[in-house]
């Protein structure tokens, strides 16, 4: 890749070990505590997963003389630049004192005439060539002998310390740049999250609530609703006594399963017209079931089946998997009406606590709820605002130890605030205009911080191929500096031990 490159002529085009000592690092044995919490300082590429500074002093650990002394961990002097060689590869930093590291790293002390800035900014941009020259099934990582064989362009001393300067002036901008548009990233998110507080609360639709008198309130929309239910519930059942050819027993409406009622003590007051339920009173929750993955007849089917990892506070359009009617009918899922709201219950990361709406029908599996808001006159979005907004309140609602989850009668348990039918229509509205206003901001951002990306790379590649200074002819070229460290490596007779404290 860098042979395709044409260098200014005062350059040399070469490889890392030309320039610099490669030395890997070590770690002492985890079980014996001995080894750790001495005053020697310890790196691993962990350290550097959130390091944002270019040199590095210690890591979350250090390792005593007898961590030292057993494991391959070797000193570092001040200017090493650390190289993660795995999981990741590419992690780059400057020792600003001496130190060690564990064997995640083959570190470059560079030779007299080499700027440990130059390497840094080098390495930083040198990732892809880097993995070239990496081989693993696992992961990817390099030996000692390939990091070595790097490419490395080489200037004359007094250029790098031009270009190192000039980096820092153009890169520090850069970087002032991005931190502002990852800032307003930030503000959006917390503005998405104070505008769905203030809708679910009243305080966005104040004003409007103040010039219309509901047709009907929060309070009897739920105990139309809750008629409705009932009436859903009769209906069905007097079907299956007609199908079975009997005749209605005595007191058969008593077994009706009298919806979960809301614990309102602790929660807030709400607006006149206003009424607090809860998910289980207003709204059918019904949880799937994955069909066995051991029968494909059950699957790639034309029926849309939704897995928990698929509800991303979004709607649902299409799904990843569809199932067949066997698998529909060999399983406990069920096909969801459009306008569902799905409420993730267990997975990985942030899954638990995320919501979606269902624009197709779609069965679901046992991971995530479907709340059937389509059987009430109350918007889908309404039910997904307000859940969105109890995302971590709704996840800190969990339940097991090992690995928290919702269940069933946790999700109809969770509080719900109805608003009268026009204002939770309102409320939508106002919400969906700003979300697309914030939608759009956020995509600007997006986009912004890409063209920053590219930006820096373009500056870096820039750098390196002799076109961000201009060129001194009174500059020692670098295959002088060249000569003069290959005669000091072969002058150098006596070696230092390789493993002495400096």
């Amino acid at each position: 890749m860098m042979n395709s490159v044409k260098l200014p002529a005062s350059w040399c085009l070469l490889a890392m070990g030309d320039i610099s000592d490669v030395v890997g690092g070590g770690t002492p044995r985890t079980n014996n505590q001995d080894c750790f919490g001495g005053n020697i300082p310890w790196i691993t590429p962990a350290d550097l997963s959130t390091h944002k500074d270019k040199g590095i002093s210690k890591g979350a650990r250090s390792i005593t003389e007898i961590g030292y002394t057993e494991s391959g961990a070797k000193w570092l002097p001040k200017g090493s630049i650390l190289f993660s060689s795995r999981a990741p590869i590419g992690y780059v930093a400057i020792a600003e004192c001496p130190l060690t590291t564990n064997q995640g790293f083959k570190s470059f002390v560079p030779h007299k005439g080499i700027s440990s800035e130059y390497v840094y900014y080098w390495l930083s941009s040198a990732k892809q060539l880097a993995e070239e020259l990496a081989s693993g099934t696992t992961f990817l990582e390099i030996s000692g002998s390939k990091a070595a064989l790097i490419p490395f362009p080489l200037a004359p001393s007094t250029e790098q310390t031009r270009i190192v300067e000039k980096l820092e002036e153009l890169l520090s901008d850069l970087d002032a740049g991005v931190a502002e548009l990852k800032a307003a990233q930030r503000k959006l998110g917390q503005y998405r999250q104070s505008l769905l507080k203030a809708a679910v609360e009243g305080a966005l639709t104040a004003s409007w609530r103040a010039q219309h008198t509901p047709t009907e309130t929060g309070a009897q929309l739920l105990e139309r609703i809750l008629a409705e239910r009932r009436a859903r519930w009769e209906a069905q059942q007097l079907a299956k006594f007609e199908a079975q050819g009997k005749a209605p027993p005595k007191d058969w409406r008593k077994k009706y399963p009298e919806p979960v009622r809301p614990e309102i003590s602790g929660l807030s007051e709400l607006p006149k017209g206003w009424v607090w339920s809860s998910i289980g009173q207003c709204f059918q929750v019904a949880v799937g079931a994955t069909p066995s993955r051991k029968d494909p007849s059950y699957w790639v089917g034309k029926i849309p089946w939704v897995s928990s990892g698929e509800v991303r506070f979004s709607r649902i359009t299409a799904t990843k998997e569809m199932i067949t009617e066997q698998g529909l009918n060999n399983s406990s899922t069920q096909i969801n009406p459009i306008g569902s709201v799905l409420l993730g219950m267990i997975g990985e990361g942030k899954t638990r606590g995320q919501v979606a709406i269902l624009d197709v029908p779609a069965a679901n599996n046992q991971n995530c709820a479907a709340i059937w808001v389509s059987e009430t006159d109350i918007p889908p979005e309404y039910v997904y605002y307000w859940l969105w907004s109890q995302y971590e309140e709704t996840r800190r609602g969990s339940s097991g130890n090992n690995q928290p989850a919702l269940n069933k009668s946790i999700v109809e348990r969770i509080s719900f605030p109805i608003a009268p039918p026009d204002e939770m229509k309102q409320i939508v509205r106002q919400v969906d205009r700003e979300l697309n206003a914030a939608a759009e901001q956020e995509r600007a951002i997006e986009y912004a911080l890409k063209q920053s990306a590219a930006q820096r790379k373009n500056i870096l590649k820039a750098a390196f191929s002799g076109q961000l200074v201009p060129q001194d002819p009174d500059d020692e070229p670098a295959a002088v500096l060249l000569e003069r460290i290959r005669a000091q490596r072969a002058a150098a007779t006596i070696k230092a031990p390789p493993r002495r404290r400096p």
